[in-house]
């Protein structure tokens, strides 16, 4: 069964938390306790409803200020398909929250709360999911019963996050849903409330979505472990195992290693111990060449006549993770997948003003700052722009002095 993985984004009070809880309550995926546990709290703080956000927000902090703090990882799943919900704070302060969090998703639901339209907090998640270049975009305007269910301003608010969109070259799928979390209204079913709306409920669309994986991409797969039984039945054994980032492999394609620059032909491929004629991007494969090719844990192995490309030097954008600005004076370990190497930053072009909504020069990178730098390696790089490859344009920046990620980047 086919896994859909979302991530949610809205302001603070637009009902993220509840939308998602309604989810997890109607599809049954929550345990007999924690449904009790929800419904004797929401007794005591004296609704007459069931306050589905207690589901989703599971730290004590989060619950004593009523938002969300922190990202998490949601699961639930219907007979047609099952759900992997990254939920990501709305806060202003939690900006880097939802990159991680929206970093490996195929669909981002946007909520708004129907009163209030398009915010700067909005603004702010549409950049943030054309960045990570998501193609599918679902906008939940919420809280419709509290503008009695009125087309008129549920159409406007479309208008305004379409001129928001075609500021962009990137075009995602696009798609607008009246709902109302708290009552129900076309979360799981459609509603009665609003018969002038004619396209799905929520849970029919992303049951629905179509979903696919670009396997017509280079094909790459960093090489994780050697593998040399040395045993006497497997005594010229040599299988180099890992996760197929990029593409496809067949049996019989010419391929080379990076970074030596080697070239031979794919023998047979292996996937937990059988025989595969191919494997495609996601997979774990262990490949066995035709030669005896020197090769180690972090080198790639690439199909020949590739259009990835080979240097010390990127442009690319960051967002900053740590409290700690960006040094230009420190070094930092930059990390794509299991290929690390030390990096300097030559230098910052710009960042991103939120109020100004426009990219400003500057020469600093602040938490939650997202902006524009130029990076120096000291080891020779393969990789594609994050636009054409999310795989290979995507790393992360990690602090030499801490060890901890210091930014999360995407290569121009």
């Amino acid at each position: 069964m086919q896994i859909l993985r979302i991530t949610t984004a809205g302001s603070v009070d637009d009902g993220k938390s509840t939308l998602i809880g309604r989810l997890l309550y109607e599809t049954q995926s929550l345990k007999i306790d924690q449904v009790e546990t929800i419904e004797a709290k929401s007794k005591s703080l004296g609704y007459d409803y069931i306050d589905f956000s207690l589901a989703t927000d599971g730290l004590l902090t989060e619950r004593e200020q009523g938002i969300t703090i922190d990202v998490s990882h949601l699961y639930f799943s219907t007979p047609k398909r099952r759900f992997i919900i990254a939920d990501a704070p709305g806060h202003v302060e939690y900006t880097r929250n939802m990159v991680t969090g929206a970093s490996n998703v195929n669909v981002a639901i946007i909520l708004l709360d129907a009163r209030k339209g398009v915010m700067e907090q909005t603004k702010r998640h549409l950049y943030i999911t054309q960045l990570l270049g998501i193609k599918h975009l679902i906008f939940t305007i919420n809280k419709m019963d509290l503008i009695d269910y009125d087309k008129n301003q549920f159409n406007g608010i479309i208008e305004e996050i379409k001129k928001l969109v075609n500021q962009y070259d990137w075009k995602p799928q696009l798609s607008f849903i009246p709902v109302s979390a708290l009552k129900g209204d076309n979360v799981i079913r459609k509603s009665d409330q609003m018969i002038w709306y004619d396209g799905p409920d929520l849970l029919t669309l992303i049951e629905t979505l179509t979903i696919e994986e670009d396997i017509r991409l280079d094909g790459f797969l960093q090489v994780q472990h050697v593998i040399r039984p040395k045993t006497e039945e497997f005594h010229d054994y040599r299988g180099f195992a890992g996760k197929v980032k990029s593409g496809v492999f067949q049996q019989g394609d010419e391929i080379e290693i990076f970074p030596s620059g080697q070239k031979t032909r794919v023998k047979s491929i292996e996937k937990y111990g059988e025989k595969k004629n191919k494997v495609v991007v996601g997979e774990n494969a262990t490949l066995l060449l035709e030669e005896e090719i020197d090769a180690s844990r972090g080198n790639a192995i690439v199909k020949t006549n590739h259009s990835l490309k080979t240097d010390k030097q990127v442009k690319a954008k960051i967002c900053w993770m740590q409290s700690n600005a960006l040094n230009l004076n420190s070094k930092y370990w930059l990390q794509q997948g299991i290929f690390k190497s030390l990096v300097k930053i030559n230098g910052i072009d710009s960042k991103m003003d939120w109020k100004a909504w426009k990219s400003i020069p500057t020469d600093r990178l602040s938490m939650n700052d997202i902006g524009s730098v130029d990076l120096q390696l000291a080891q020779p790089l393969i990789y594609a722009p994050y636009s054409a490859n999310k795989s290979l344009g995507a790393f992360i920046l990690i602090d030499t002095q801490t060890h901890n990620t210091a930014g999360v980047g995407f290569i121009l």
